[in-house]
């Protein structure tokens, strides 16, 4: 494949919402490929030196695993979903390894969901949103996620270049991590506050609703680990395409991972897609000896997510209400 930063970057579409759903629904399943590259998980066959951050060749082993990763399921998922931290641990050698990495996803065809949680005010959110969204970004993301606990004024900034831009925004409402509830769960006004932010959202949800599908460019964090609480969010934000985290490494079902979502035109459930990371990427070490070893394994595992995920949409979908 060309080295992808040589190529003109592929225009955003037109809509993020719309995009994305239209290519879930051509693939027969939701499935969105995180990359993490974790230093300790890099496989044998892509280690290079002492795979530390301060070495100068970590961040060379990382693109060259990540755009592995990327010519894998190219063509076979919608989106892909990099970890800016993976990439910010290693200085400006991991912050060119990831707008590298952006690049190459982007000329394969994959839309690209920035990993990031940004959440700023004023010309700080500004300057984060033109870091992923603008025209002459260096990392053109095509969605990026965003943290609205610094207050909802945080989020207008992405929210306008988002709409500027045809991106989309992914908003952290109820996340996968055991402590969610610290904060999330809490009670105001005797509801919980994911539940109110969601609420919160829907007019910006709304109003970024996409003209082919109705699916908004608006989406948010709904992790599987918490599938009960995704019918509150859905009954607050109708348009609303969830990212779901919790699926794969962290224990959470297919099942589980789509409850949140609804029945489609075909009868299929849609409404989102589920990151797997951890579970595509490093397959077990002895899988992983020897390149074509780590390829087998990865297409193995891949398969198998787009088979359960594919399961539980179309199987769920047929007795679904909606």
């Amino acid at each position: 494949m060309p080295d992808a930063t040589a190529l003109p970057s592929p225009p955003r579409p037109a809509h993020f919402g719309d995009a994305l759903v239209e290519r879930v629904r051509a693939l027969g399943h939701p499935l969105c490929v995180g990359i993490d590259p974790h230093l300790a998980l890099v496989p044998e066959p892509f280690r290079r030196g002492a795979m530390s951050p301060d070495d100068p060749a970590t961040a060379d082993a990382v693109e060259v695993l990540c755009n592995a990763l990327v010519d894998r399921v190219a063509g076979r998922v919608a989106v892909v979903k990099p970890q800016v931290a993976f990439f910010e641990q290693l200085g400006w050698r991991g912050v060119r390894a990831l707008e590298r990495v952006v690049a190459r996803a982007r000329a394969a065809g994959l839309l690209v969901l920035v990993d990031a949680k940004r959440g700023d005010i004023g010309s700080t959110a500004e300057g984060y949103a033109a870091a992923y969204f603008g025209a002459r970004a260096p990392v053109r993301a095509d969605a990026l996620t965003v943290s609205p606990y610094l207050g909802l004024d945080t989020l207008a900034p992405f929210l306008d270049a988002a709409r500027a831009s045809g991106a989309g925004v992914f908003v952290l409402v109820k996340t996968s991590n055991p402590g969610s509830g610290d904060v999330q769960d809490l009670a105001v006004a005797g509801e919980p506050v994911f539940v109110r932010l969601a609420s919160a959202l829907a007019p910006a949800c709304d109003a970024m609703a996409g003209p082919a599908t109705g699916w908004s460019s608006l989406g948010v964090v709904a992790g599987a680990t918490h599938p009960e609480q995704h019918e509150a969010i859905r009954k607050q934000l109708p348009r609303a395409l969830f990212l779901v985290p919790g699926y794969g490494a962290q224990g959470a079902s297919a099942r589980d991972a789509v409850r949140g979502f609804v029945r489609g035109p075909s009868g299929v459930l849609e409404g989102g897609v589920v990151a797997s990371s951890r579970a595509i990427a490093f397959p077990s070490a002895g899988a992983s000896a020897s390149a074509a070893g780590w390829e087998r394994a990865v297409d193995d595992a891949l398969a198998r997510a787009i088979d359960e995920l594919g399961d539980a949409v179309a199987r769920r979908g047929a007795g679904a209400a909606g």
